[in-house]
C-alpha cells in the first residue's frame, strides 16, 4: 500500500509541509509506503477546458511545461491521496486548485476513473479562518472521484500562520497524528477489497 501526498504551499518547509509530514510518519509506522510531492512554488497552469483529455482518453493533459501528468500517474498508482494547502483568501492555494482541476479532468478522461475507491485526506493550515472552506474544496475533489474521505478527532487543520506555528499547536499536531492513524486503518480495511 502507498499514500502520495501533495504539498500545495509555496513554502517547502512551512506549516503545511510539517502537517503532511506528521500524517506520513504515522502511516509509515503502520508499514504503509509514502511519497511526498512538493507542488507549491512549482509552475502549474490552470485547466484550459480544451476537452482534449476527454477526446484522447489517455489520462493525460495536453498542456506542457509542468508536472501534472506525473501527478496524475502518482495518484492513479497510490491507494491513498493527501492534498495539503494553506488557506489563502478563504480557500486553497492556486496551485492546489490547478492540481485538482487538471488531475480531475485528465485523470477521468481515461477509460475508467483511476481514483475511484481510494482513500483521501485534506490537510489545511490557516491563520484563523477559511480552513473549512479549503477542506471542503479538497473534499469535493475526493468525492467527485468516488473516493473515501478520512477525518480525525477535529477538522484536518491547524491554526498556523507563521513558520513553526504548527509545532506549537498541540491540538493540530494531535489531529494530524490521529488522521494518519485513521487513514492507515482505512487503507488496511478497504485496501484491495474494491479492486
Amino acid at each position: 500500500m502507498k499514500v502520495v501526498a501533495f504539498n500545495c504551499s509555496p513554502r517547502w518547509d512551512g506549516n503545511t509541509s510539517k502537517m503532511i509530514g506528521t500524517v506520513l510518519a504515522e502511516l509509515e509506522k503502520e508499514g504503509i509506503g509514502t511519497q511526498y510531492i512538493q507542488v507549491g512554488g512549482e509552475p502549474i497552469r490552470s485547466c484550459k477546458v480544451c476537452g482534449a483529455c476527454k477526446k484522447n482518453r489517455d489520462m493525460k493533459c495536453v498542456l506542457e511545461g509542468d508536472k501534472v501528468n506525473s501527478y496524475i500517474q502518482r495518484m492513479a498508482e497510490a491507494d491513498g491521496i493527501i492534498i495539503g494547502s494553506p488557506t489563502y483568501f478563504g480557500d486553497v492555494s492556486s496551485e492546489a486548485k490547478a492540481l485538482m482541476d487538471r488531475c480531475g479532468y485528465a485523470g477521468r478522461g481515461g477509460v475508467e476513473n483511476p481514483f475511484r475507491r481510494k482513500i483521501g485526506a485534506a490537510v489545511v493550515a490557516a491563520r484563523r479562518a477559511g480552513a473549512m472552506h479549503a477542506i471542503d474544496t479538497i473534499n469535493h475533489f475526493f468525492t467527485i472521484n468516488e473516493m473515501f474521505v478520512v477525518g480525525s478527532t477535529y477538522w484536518n487543520l491547524s491554526l498556523a500562520k507563521d513558520k513553526g506555528d504548527f509545532e506549537e499547536d498541540e491540538e493540530g499536531v494531535a489531529t494530524m497524528v490521529n488522521l494518519g492513524k485513521n487513514m492507515a486503518w482505512g487503507l488496511k480495511r478497504f485496501g484491495g477489497i474494491y479492486e
